[in-house]
């Protein structure tokens, strides 16, 4: 592959339709990894009978040291120079040892004790998340500079979201399809490990794939001037400087506590379809599809939307659709004004989930595509471009903050006494007032935490015209230079 000649400024001109495909691809890796990992905290503490708190604490260690890692990755890909340009090389490392973390986290030795049990979870859990931020980071960044327009971004995001998607539904469907079909469903132990090594195989198979189909396209991006400073001692003051930009503050903010919603729900996703809701497999794929079959009318939706409203007016109104879901989820449920379970509240569930899917989507395209307009402005404020460690930031609140969601949720289940014999006992039943504390926690709990993030968000200040306002001034040669 030969390098192309790099445009005068970064993404000054738009990737081919090919370029996106290949690029967005990419997103298979990590979506499928998402889905995955959906299954983790159900697996060892209702299936294998890990104390709620240890598995919370094992998995709330492997967000942190991907959070900490994540600058460290932004930093390296922001200042990386090769042929293939700053994002590649990091890439093509780190997608497939992602896929070996995950399919390892998946077949714990049979026989550990409490504690090894914890050991294996945490060690493997540092280790796929270390693998996801080394593959994520420069991904996301070689996105965010792919093309400078405004609304290009969120085509670009766009396909990268779709490829989610379809992921999540491949992921979706040889779950509950395949590996946990009939009788016992979840509660089958030995079918964790061959389902955890098929989505090893998609990572590998779909990152190296948009690696090497977007290495061209990367090759041809510009660079940046070169750092004589060693990146673990320039590293905390460029971390300093991007929080000195109040619109990166604001996003970080708001989506760390977003994101710790979304942590908590999903933590307590599969609790609540099994135990209260009493979904059997083929049910919880329905419900899962509806979520995905939102997310396909959010996302094509997005662009189309933000082209009339502001990028944060489509990011509040995913948010209130999400949080909207949530309660109605929950409140009806706890005040016995919806007492159904099984096939009967099928329809009342996937409609909900299908709303927050549409709220989902509209989140998923709109909140990257306004961090890269912030990689712009800070830019133009402070003259030195850095995707890398602003996407980094963005994944730091997402993994830190979703992190803190499974650790509460953990904390959550020893504390409302859930039996951890529960993955034995086939269509067990809870006492009412245990489902209502899970179904509280799975969807008010988590609706609260995303309205107080919607008002933090509204201090956003980037608008279309003050973006139009940083690129003008970005081709002039009026912003800030660094050296």
């Amino acid at each position: 592959m030969t390098p192309t000649k790099a445009p005068p400024r970064p993404g000054s001109h738009r990737p081919s339709l090919p370029v996106k495909f290949f690029y967005g691809l990419g997103n298979m890796g990590e979506s499928a990894f998402i889905g995955a990992i959906a299954f983790v905290f159900f697996y060892y503490t209702a299936v294998l009978g890990l104390s709620g708190s240890l598995v919370g604490a094992a998995l709330f260690l492997g967000l942190c040291a991907d959070a900490v890692v994540d600058p460290f990755f932004g930093s390296w890909s922001d200042n990386l120079t090769s042929r293939f340009g700053r994002r590649i090389p990091l890439m093509v490392v780190g997608g497939p040892f992602m896929a070996l973390s995950v399919g390892m986290l998946f077949m714990p030795p049979a026989g550990l004790p409490e504690l090894g049990l914890f050991a294996w979870l945490a060690a493997w859990a540092i280790l796929v998340r270390a693998g996801v931020s080394m593959f994520h980071v420069p991904y996301v960044a070689l996105g965010a500079e792919m093309s400078s327009d405004y609304h290009e971004r969120s085509s670009v995001v766009a396909w990268r979201t779709v490829f989610g998607i379809l992921s999540t539904g491949v992921v979706t469907g040889l779950a509950y399809s395949l590996y946990f079909k009939g009788e016992g469903g979840l509660q089958r132990p030995e079918a964790y490990p061959a389902f955890g090594w098929t989505v090893a195989a998609l990572i590998v198979a779909s990152t190296l794939i948009s690696t090497l189909g977007a290495a061209r396209y990367a090759a041809g991006l510009p660079g940046v001037p070169p750092v004589s400073t060693h990146l673990l001692r320039r590293l905390p003051g460029e971390v300093a400087e991007i929080f000195r930009n109040a619109s990166f503050r604001t996003l970080f903010f708001s989506a760390a506590l977003c994101y710790t919603a979304v942590g908590v729900n999903g933590a307590f996703n599969s609790h609540a379809y099994v135990f209260v809701w009493k979904f059997q497999p083929a049910m919880i794929q329905t419900i899962t599809f509806s979520f995905l079959g939102g997310l396909f009318v959010g996302v094509p939706l997005t662009p189309l939307v933000a082209r009339r409203l502001e990028k944060k007016t489509v990011v509040m109104i995913g948010m209130g659709l999400v949080a909207g879901a949530w309660i109605l989820l929950g409140v009806p449920k706890i005040a016995g004004l919806v007492d159904l379970s099984g096939a009967p509240a099928l329809p009342w569930v996937a409609t909900l989930v299908a709303v927050a899917g549409i709220g989902a989507g509209f989140c998923a395209i709109a909140y990257p595509s306004m961090m890269a307009d912030a990689a712009d402005e800070h830019e133009h404020l402070f003259g030195r471009r850095r995707e890398g460690l602003y996407f980094a930031g963005l994944g730091f609140a997402f993994k830190a903050a979703t992190g803190l969601g499974v650790l509460v949720s953990g904390f959550a289940l020893d504390l409302i006494r859930f039996p951890k014999d529960a993955g034995r006992q086939v269509d067990l039943v809870l006492s009412p007032v245990l489902q209502d504390k899970i179904i509280f926690a799975w969807g008010p709990f988590g609706a609260l935490m995303v309205l107080a993030s919607m008002a933090i968000l509204t201090a956003y200040a980037i608008s279309h015209r003050r973006h139009a306002e940083v690129a003008a001034a970005l081709r002039s040669g009026e912003s800030a230079r660094t050296p």
